[in-house]
């Protein structure tokens, strides 16, 4: 008799302590692009901020369970789970309650795998997590990189571009000699290049030259829908399906799921 074995969700941190980098763009618009290419897909809003929830249209002052209450109060994490407008893409929220859990959870035993343990019971729900990270490398974000199977690194294409990631990547590399020793890169994702400055082809050049075939061939344009798009509580794809940034997150998407076949 054949058992079909299924394959476990795959959790993919964003993460840069840099801000402004696309993080949260990215990390909606990816998710939106796997769903409808039919993966079941949850992100996991880690960032106080709480953008990435605000950006696909939940409402953070509504939501009785987020991030914070499974961290802290222990919530049932199915509990936390909300639809969105995308079938097959759901959202964990986020909440800015979520600044102060890092203090509470000082006190925790083994604080550093807190969310990698409340995702046990979904991960095998989805095809791929996607959690976003906040701008540090504090310990929500240690909590992601210790959950996570890998990490896409979103660069902007702009002059202080590559300061900070030698930073994150010593980091990534603690994590994985002490707390978790499967992650790996998933790549670096260049974002917001605009190929008619000479500085973006120059940062996509020292990228590839420093990283080579850790580097997504997909780049993610400057793109006034993408920008638009969050305000209205929409991934691009909804808000304008023939937009260079809807077409971006979908290439993106297709170069993922192809690695991980």
């Amino acid at each position: 008799m054949l058992i079909e074995i299924r394959k476990m969700g795959k959790i993919i941190a964003l993460a840069n302590q840099k801000g402004g980098v696309g993080k949260t763009t990215t990390t909606i618009n990816l998710g939106a692009s796997l769903a409808t290419l039919e993966k079941k897909v949850l992100i996991i809003d880690a960032d106080p901020q709480a953008n990435a929830s605000s950006g696909l249209g939940v409402n953070t002052k509504d939501i009785d369970c987020s991030l914070y209450e499974c961290i802290i109060d222990h919530a049932d994490v199915h509990d936390a789970v909300y639809t969105t407008d995308i079938d097959g893409l759901d959202i964990i929220p986020s909440h800015i309650d979520l600044v102060g859990a890092e203090i509470e959870m000082l006190n925790i035993d083994h604080r550093e795998q807190v969310i990698k343990n409340l995702l046990k019971p979904i991960v095998d729900d989805y095809d791929y997590l996607l959690i976003d990270c906040s701008p540090s490398l504090g310990l929500i974000t240690v909590n992601a990189l210790t959950a996570a199977d890998s990490v896409i690194i979103p660069v902007q294409c702009e002059y202080f571009a590559l300061e900070g990631i030698s930073k994150l990547l010593n980091t990534i590399k603690i994590i994985k000699s002490k707390l978790n020793p499967r992650i790996e890169i998933e790549g670096f994702l260049l974002t917001m290049y605009d190929s008619r400055l000479r500085l973006a082809n120059q940062i996509y050049d020292e990228v590839k030259r420093h990283f080579q075939e850790l580097v997504f061939k997909t780049v993610i344009q400057r793109n006034v829908k993408l920008s638009e798009s969050p305000s209205h509580g929409l991934p691009v794809i909804l808000y304008d399906a023939d937009s260079k940034g809807s077409q971006n997150h979908l290439s993106l998407a297709k170069e993922i799921i192809n690695k991980n076949k």
